[in-house]
């Protein structure tokens, strides 16, 4: 049986829990706005951003190589790209070169100008001389120019080249992650126990595995080929700038920690509000799906205004969360360029002050402004990508949370299993509670012989499917064992304890497909007679003929297509084609009119015939010829008998039977 037949088959138990457990698993609003919510988002707590971006860094790990194609080539291309300015910087000089030769008469040499300079008491001008390559009478070398140009044309295009790789590299490096992540989460639903369901709503959860999971991996492939190019820039910008002059060097550095403490300042503001952006993501998600859902009985009670009006205010609460977010970690790029631009500035004045005294060349000079440019861009990049890693990491850490959920217990290492599994079904001291502090089921003991039919009778709340649902191994016990064919279910593996089972729920649940595929899903792979025999052993072939495509009939996930009767009807041809050794029924007639309730008991007749099975139904007229009718009350077996036997003892079964007889008869008046 799959996680998702796992979870639908808890529905029911709803109405059977503790008033507390109810509250608890609604949220603390049990009227009002707050009643139409299935459940809150869990409380927020302060995110660990350190140690989730280094759970997450983790993700890239089985991709080593990958990993470091992308550092080596974001390395050859960073290279590329720093090395083009020293070498346009060189091109300047020659261009000067040639403007200042041409000005000087053939046969003077370059040592005579700059002492016939100082001479003159022109020293500036003299130092500009000296740090020249000048030959006297010849003007600019076009020819070296040109080379020049074309081999830093050639640099940058090798390093595109080397970029489109390495973007090529990230992007499947990425996807790579994100797609192994959902497969983490997806193997966790099947470990993951049916309470965790229980508490928390739909909408929320699929939020974690649709919404965040998206933005996580938007994230990911938008900041981490970025951040390795930038990294990898700066620290060839520096090496470069402190080749050219270690003093302008140091003036641009004295901007760096000023850069630092901004953006950690901003981001550490911004994070609460992404923790919230997303959380409250889940909770509108929650509500959306409920309403959706639930559309109808929203009409028909007239809630719709309330429940607008509870989708406006998670609205709201998202839109300023979202604002305030993108707002503040936005207000990062600006800072951090009004510093570039100071250190710009710096740069600039220096620079000419340097070139005047001889210490730099025009051509050097320019090169380091087009570093520092180059130094302060990818560092404004980092920083301006804060808001992306920020909202990525919130994300994450709700993924996590759900991966680091408490599991159910872990299978046997070595798992038994009945010799021959006949059906024998034995409860012995079981108890079990919901609530640490709410007994529910204490002390029971029962025993059904194979091939016996036993209904379970009693209040809302008694525990009848609470006592199915532990059979099943959806929750585990806290006292007591239960034993098929004198073998512990808790030394058994839960997948061949269920496989031996089939259950009807009251709840039909049909997924997107062909009425076909629907009874298929309770055997593998059936031939196409073998769901036609199941089919017409429990009458679904006999509206299936009348429908327009048969069998082939797409069904949506609601099966709004069919009536509520033929729902049930396909749910019961699909336990039918699995052949059990155990057979559940849990109200599976409580919704149908009285024709189509004679049809589905036909049908279980035929699908219990020789299985252990076990009844639950509130209509007693369903279940007078069970073999043994269990009566229970506030978790404890009050009665047990026959039908007959139990009415002429005038007890709790008696009691029951009068009073749907009199509910019954004041119908017909």
């Amino acid at each position: 049986m799959s996680t998702t037949e796992s979870a639908k088959a808890a529905v029911t138990e709803a109405g059977e829990r503790p008033t507390a457990e109810r509250q608890k698993n609604t949220g603390n609003a049990t009227s009002g706005p707050g009643r139409w919510m299935a459940g809150g988002a869990p409380p927020e707590k302060a995110l660990d951003f350190k140690g989730s971006l280094k759970r997450l860094l983790q993700l890239l790990r089985p991709q080593r190589a990958a990993l470091i194609g992308v550092l080596v080539l974001g390395a050859a291309s960073v290279t590329l790209t720093v090395i083009g300015p020293k070498i346009l910087g060189h091109a300047t000089d020659l261009i000067l070169a040639g403007v200042l030769g041409k000005q000087v008469p053939p046969g003077v040499t370059k040592e005579q100008i700059v002492a016939g300079l100082r001479a003159r008491g022109d020293s500036t001008l003299a130092d500009i001389y000296s740090r020249v390559d000048l030959v006297p009478g010849v003007g600019i070398d076009f020819d070296a120019v040109g080379r020049i140009l074309l081999i830093v044309l050639a640099l940058f295009v090798v390093s595109s080249f080397f970029g489109l790789i390495q973007a090529r590299l990230t992007t499947n490096l990425v996807q790579q992650a994100v797609y192994r992540l959902r497969q983490e989460v997806e193997d966790k639903f099947a470990r993951l126990p049916l309470k965790y369901f229980d508490r928390q709503p739909r909408g929320e959860v699929l939020s974690r595995v649709t919404n965040d999971i998206d933005n996580l991996a938007q994230s990911l492939q938008q900041t981490l080929s970025q951040i390795v190019s930038s990294l990898l820039t700066v620290v060839g910008v520096l090496i470069m700038m402190f080749l050219i002059s270690p003093l302008l060097a140091v003036i641009v550095l004295l901007t760096v920690p000023a850069s630092a403490i901004l953006a950690a300042k901003i981001g550490k503001r911004a994070q609460p509000n992404f923790i919230k952006q997303w959380s409250t993501t889940g909770k509108l998600n929650a509500h959306v799906e409920e309403m959706y859902t639930g559309h109808s009985l929203v009409k028909v009670f007239g809630r719709r205004e309330e429940s607008a009006a509870i989708f406006d205010k998670q609205n709201e609460t998202l839109y300023q969360a979202s604002f305030r977010a993108q707002f503040i970690s936005g207000m990062i790029q600006p800072a951090m360029m009004f510093i570039g631009n100071l250190s710009y500035v710096l740069v600039a004045v220096i620079g000419a002050l340097r070139v005047a005294s001889g210490n730099l060349t025009l051509g050097e000079v320019q090169a380091f402004i087009q570093y520092s440019r180059q130094f302060s861009q990818p560092v404004t990049q980092i920083a301006s990508m804060a808001n992306l890693l920020q909202s990525g990491v919130a994300s994450a850490e709700r993924v996590f949370a759900l991966l680091d959920a408490e599991e159910q217990a872990p299978e046997p290492a070595s798992p038994e299993r009945p010799a021959v599994v006949r059906g024998r079904v034995e409860f012995q001291d079981v108890s079990f509670r919901y609530l640490p502090d709410k007994p529910l089921i204490d002390d029971l003991s029962l025993t059904v012989e194979p091939g016996q039919t036993v209904a379970i009778v009693g209040p809302t709340g008694a525990g009848k499917t609470t006592l199915v649902n532990l059979l099943m191994r959806f929750y585990e016990l806290d006292g007591g064992r239960i034993t098929l064919d004198g073998v512990d279910i808790a030394k058994m593996n839960r997948e061949e304890l269920r496989d031996q089972t089939g259950m009807v729920l009251q709840d039909a649940w049909l997924f997107g497909g062909t009425i076909a595929e629907n009874i298929a899903y309770g055997a593998d792979d059936p031939s196409r007679e073998e769901i036609v025999e199941a089919a017409k052993a429990t009458h679904v072939d006999r509206f299936v003929r009348t429908l327009p495509d048969g069998y082939e009939t797409v069904l949506d996930d609601e099966g709004g297509t069919v009536s509520a009767g033929e729902k049930q009807l396909i749910t019961v041809a699909r336990a039918f084609l699995a052949k059990p050794v155990i057979l559940i029924l849990d109200e599976a007639t409580s919704s149908v009119d009285t024709r189509t309730e004679v049809l589905i008991q036909r049908a279980m007749n035929s699908l219990r015939s020789g299985r252990t099975s076990f009844v639950i139904a509130h209509r007693l007229s369903t279940i007078r010829d069970a073999d043994v009718i269990l009566v229970m009350e506030h978790g404890r077996i009050v009665e047990q008998g026959d039908h007959e036997t139990l009415l002429h003892s005038g007890g709790a079964y008696a009691r029951l039977y009068a009073a749907q007889f009199a509910e019954a008869m004041a119908e017909t008046d």
